[in-house]
């Protein structure tokens, strides 16, 4: 293809809204529109899915999406149709769909409509789903969350190291590997079991600005998690815990104290999961109380908290989670509770498991501690697991803004590295801790490590600050840690000529959580928020989103993300074509969503009198739209809804919203003439009692109620548009 004659900047804002991309996704999208293997390491929030959405919209054939969650693939779904009139554009492919939608979703991809097509690793390896991706032109594969690949990885799934032959099979195409957490153990992992050794490399900056990190003392958490989120009220907000128990519990506590709050877990049978997390989605309740099962499927942009009741078992796991915060660049504020007490459980759970797996579990606990423990900047600690260097401090996190004592370091940094040379860099940072405070562990006894010099050499300072020390060599480069090895330590090149020609040098007092007694007077610190300029007008926006949200069954981001809400609060567009302007806003999303927007914001203007940016007067109430009076006449002289939706380029569902507005407004339309050809008289006789006898007009509910077996959404639907004009109007 050639590239060079393609406007990527026209094609990103007519079809996602934006005019600029970020950080490297220009360079990305290039290389896949250039048939090249990528390799993409991008943090949470970094703008991902745009690295294979847009190329797929260019590229001829279908995108092949492999993506674990189907709640994560439902997600990226209704977003992409968000952005475009034609809901074929994309599609997933997993164990949700029945039979009757499986067809429709083939369908498309023969007919070419569909640009993306999500699907399951486990439906991927299915003889029938392979056979029939045999048949399709594939323009690329795009693998979400490529660390599963890797049993270092904290998702590890098996099915994922199949995916390569599979492609094999069905037939080979460009590939982008895609991951938000990877250290350079996982990264040569993922490349060596695509067998794209070759890929090109893009790997974005870890550091996200917004985000605010802290650990506290686990001391009365419930108290301190409680008086947390009623100092950030109305803020979304996810807890993980480690147990199923205690998620049930604490989602219980936040409850009884007046908190809208639901626990989430993968023991709870996959309803009531889906309930929870789609009243989560849709701003009904403020806060999830998880197991780690929550969340990869998570694309709420506006998370403002994630707290962890317990430590994670690996520091991957905990950026990925955190990474949750502030997605669409506002506030987020990341608080994890530590106690070693929790350390010591998760070491007991390892217990009884392979050799070699615990090995793995080990070293990544030993990396979480050093980071609970740490008083250096927590990104600076994060960053540097990931392989990157952060150069100054980010002046965000707790250990930032209250910064603890230092002291001169040097000799004890010196002591350190000599013994790491002594026993030539063969031992990992607790084994040389416990050596030089002269602590005699069994395995110190095996290697007679208790015979020598070294031993006790410093046992002026427990093992605990000789383990703080070993962090700040890794922060300061002296040393670094044999990946192949399980974390073994290795002389840096710095380090040998700090050996050579010492200098000074200050480091901080590590932090001591077991010396800590309360929780209660601990500060609230802030993060970076955004706003936007008009709070008012931003607050009946959001209002009117989430009103059109449960009308439209669609989570609120999907309609429009909060930057774009606050851009609106700012510039007050007042027609279609000015809100193409905002942030985040293409034509397709204007003509879905826009026009009760334009509407409110015109009379909001209208009403205090604004003086818009953009200096242009108001001269009147937006009329009512020309296609619905062309519905409602069209309806009166009994056309098919199918042909009434093709000549106005809408979908079904498009014009089944569009009649549902009509009618919600108060104007009665009889579709009986379309039902009566469409749905048994059976069939519409249950749903139509069920919405007589029903105290809500929710239409999963009603899906869950009458059996998503027996009914699609568009019959419910169309049988609500019956009864509500029969009964309301």
């Amino acid at each position: 293809m050639d590239v060079k004659n393609l406007n990527l900047s026209k094609i990103l804002q007519k079809n996602f809204g934006f005019d600029t991309y970020k950080g490297e996704q220009e360079e990305i999208i290039t290389n896949v529109l250039n048939g090249k293997d990528s390799f993409v390491l991008m943090p949470t929030g970094g703008g991902k899915s745009l690295t294979y959405q847009l190329p797929s919209l260019i590229v001829e054939g279908t995108a092949i999406v492999i993506s674990p969650l189907i709640a994560l693939m439902k997600n990226q779904v209704d977003a992409m149709r968000g952005y475009n009139k034609d809901d074929a554009i994309a599609h997933f492919m997993n164990s949700s769909l029945n039979k009757t939608q499986l067809k429709q979703v083939r369908e498309d991809v023969k007919n070419g409509r569909t640009k993306l097509l999500y699907v399951a690793p486990e439906s991927l390896t299915k003889e029938e789903n392979t056979e029939f991706l045999k048949s399709v032109k594939i323009s690329f594969y795009a693998i979400d969350e490529a660390h599963c690949i890797s049993e270092w990885g904290h998702d590890f799934r098996p099915e994922y190291r199949k995916i390569r032959p599979i492609i094999d099979e069905i037939g080979r195409a460009p590939i982008i590997a895609l991951t938000a957490t990877a250290t350079p153990k996982v990264q040569h992992d993922i490349l060596k079991n695509l067998d794209i050794l070759d890929a090109t490399v893009f790997k974005a900056s870890f550091f996200r600005s917004n985000l605010y990190y802290e650990v506290r003392p686990k001391v009365k958490p419930e108290k301190q998690i409680i008086k947390f989120i009623k100092q950030n009220k109305g803020k979304s907000g996810i807890i993980y815990c480690l147990s199923r128990k205690k998620v049930e519990e604490l989602a219980e506590v936040l409850q009884v104290n007046d908190i809208k709050a639901l626990a989430y877990h993968a023991g709870m049978d996959s309803k009531t999961r889906s309930l929870h997390q789609d009243m989560f989605l849709m701003e009904e309740v403020d806060v999830i109380v998880a197991t780690i099962a929550f969340g990869m499927g998570i694309d709420k942009p506006d998370v403002r908290f994630v707290i962890h009741y317990d430590i994670p078992k690996s520091l991957e796991g905990y950026y990925q989670e955190t990474g949750r915060a502030g997605r669409d660049g506002g506030e987020g504020k990341c608080i994890t509770f530590y106690s070693y007490k929790d350390i010591q459980k998760l070491e007991k759970f390892m217990q009884g498991k392979p050799v070699a797996e615990q090995e793995i579990g080990k070293q990544l606990l030993l990396e979480t501690i050093a980071y609970a423990e740490t008083s250096v900047c927590r990104p600076k600690i994060l960053l540097n697991y990931f392989g990157e260097k952060l150069k100054d401090d980010c002046g965000n996190c707790d250990n930032c803004l209250n910064p603890k004592k230092k002291f001169e370091g040097k000799e004890y940094l010196l002591q350190f590295l000599e013994a790491v040379n002594e026993l030539n860099e063969q031992y990992k940072s607790d084994h040389i801790a416990n050596i030089l405070a002269g602590n005699a562990t069994s395995a110190i006894k095996s290697f007679k490590h208790d015979e020598s010099e070294l031993f006790g050499s410093g046992d002026e300072k427990d093992v605990k600050f000789w383990e703080s020390i070993a962090r700040q060599e890794l922060i300061n480069y002296f040393l670094e840690k044999d990946i192949d090895q399980y974390g073994i330590l290795k002389l840096t090149d710095k380090g040998r000529e700090f050996l050579k020609k010492p200098y000074p040098i200050e480091i901080t007092e590590a932090h001591r959580y077991e010396d800590e007694d309360d929780g209660d007077d601990i500060q609230l610190k802030q993060g970076n928020g955004s706003g936007a300029g008009d709070e008012t007008l931003f607050k009946m926006l959001k209002g009117l989103r989430k009103d059109l949200s449960k009308k439209m069954e669609v989570p609120p981001y999907v309609i429009f993300q909060d930057p774009s809400l606050e851009d609106m609060a700012t510039r007050y567009p007042v027609t279609l074509e000015e809100l193409t302007s905002i942030q985040g806003v293409g034509r397709g999303k204007a003509d879905k969503y826009g026009k009760e927007f334009v509407k409110l914001i015109a009379e909001y203007v209208k009403e205090f009198n604004i003086d818009r940016p953009q200096d242009l007067i108001v001269k009147s109430v937006v009329k009512k739209s020309g296609a619905k009076v062309y519905i409602i006449q069209n309806i009166d002289r009994k056309v098919n809804l199918a042909d009434i939706a093709s000549s106005k380029g809408f979908s079904m569902i498009e014009l089944i919203t569009e009649i549902e507005a009509i009618i919600n407004s108060g104007t009665k339309l009889n579709i009986d003439y379309y039902i009566d050809l469409t749905i048994d008289e059976e069939n519409l006789d249950e749903i139509y009692d069920y919405f007589s006898e029903s105290e809500t007009d929710s239409i999963q509910d009603a899906l869950n109620e009458l059996g998503e077996d027996n009914f699609t959404e568009e019959e419910i639907r169309l049988v609500r548009i019956k009864f509500m004009s029969e009964m309301a109007n």
